[in-house]
């Protein structure tokens, strides 16, 4: 079926979301960015911030920085001056400039000690222009798939849901710690809570590694664990892995009632198959698992 022209102006807009999360350490010039969307310059710079709620050069170099916090909060093996290659910037000054700007800290200090709430508070406008992509699901792309019963490392969260990248932190050192890595041992969270409607201090969250052995004692506090096997309704998302809202929404609200099958008594929870910032952001995969009877 032809797409509709609303259909078709959405994916050139989003062709060059790709094109943005593909290429930042390239050309992200305004002439270029309006050619991969094929409008004249005025027009996309335009629809471009009433689509998304950015300009353009906002958003690209906000797409930068944030990847260069991930790399700087969680990737120790890569210097201050490569990652400031990779998102774009010829010389590591200039990088570490742009970046205190926008995040409140310099490289070298976000990396040692992070200011999250800083963090948070520079990156909330491209969360929000990245959720206005509006993927939509279908029933087709939901699979029934008996889940085998996974020993897992567990790092509980508990509280505040934006100190969740503290937790991240910590659980990422402790697995490096112990070789538990990202190739080799598969890497879960299990959703408790819906921060929608769960009050702050009262949130949960649960960060899991697979692993067969036991859990020693640890400063980090985590311990040993073990997510049930059983059938689940598995829906894969690509791309925006840190906003999984849309999907679970469309397992609960639009895909649970159809499919007239029932949930068991353990939540929604999902897998990272690939790891933003390994992978550009579009290419994200993660595999969500609601537990059902």
């Amino acid at each position: 079926m032809p797409k509709t022209a609303p259909e078709s102006y959405r994916d050139r807009m989003l062709r060059v979301l790709d094109y943005i999360d593909r290429t930042l350490d390239g050309d992200l010039s305004l002439a270029t960015l309006s050619g991969v969307a094929a409008f004249s310059m005025h027009h996309f710079h335009r629809q471009f911030s009433a689509l998304f709620g950015l300009p353009v050069h906002r958003y690209v170099q906000l797409v930068r920085m944030r990847r260069a916090s991930y790399h700087l909060a969680f990737d120790d093996d890569t210097s201050v001056t490569e990652i400031a290659l990779d998102v774009g910037y010829e010389a590591p000054d200039s990088f570490a400039r742009a970046f205190r700007e926008r995040v409140g800290q310099g490289p070298s200090a976000f990396r040692k000690s992070p200011d999250w709430d800083q963090w948070l508070a520079a990156f909330g406008p491209l969360i929000e222009a990245r959720s206005r992509q509006m993927t939509r699901y279908s029933p087709d792309a939901v699979v029934i798939r008996d889940f085998p019963p996974t020993p897992v490392a567990v790092l509980e969260h508990r509280g505040d849901p934006d100190k969740v990248y503290e937790t991240v932190q910590r659980f990422v050192s402790w697995r490096r710690s112990v070789g538990l890595t990202r190739g080799r041992n598969a890497t879960f969270t299990i959703f408790h809570s819906d921060p929608r409607t769960t009050p702050a201090d009262a949130f949960r969250l649960d960060l899991c590694a697979a692993t067969e052995r036991p859990v020693d004692p640890n400063r980090a506090g985590v311990r040993t664990g073990l997510i049930p096997g059983g059938r689940c309704a598995v829906l894969r998302v690509t791309g925006d892995a840190g906003n999984l809202e849309a999907p679970a929404l469309f397992l609960y609200r639009d895909w649970l009632p159809a499919s007239g099958e029932e949930t068991r008594d353990y939540p929604l929870f999902c897998q990272r198959i690939s790891f933003y910032p390994d992978v550009a952001e579009h290419e994200t995969v993660t595999d969500l698992f609601l537990p059902i009877r």
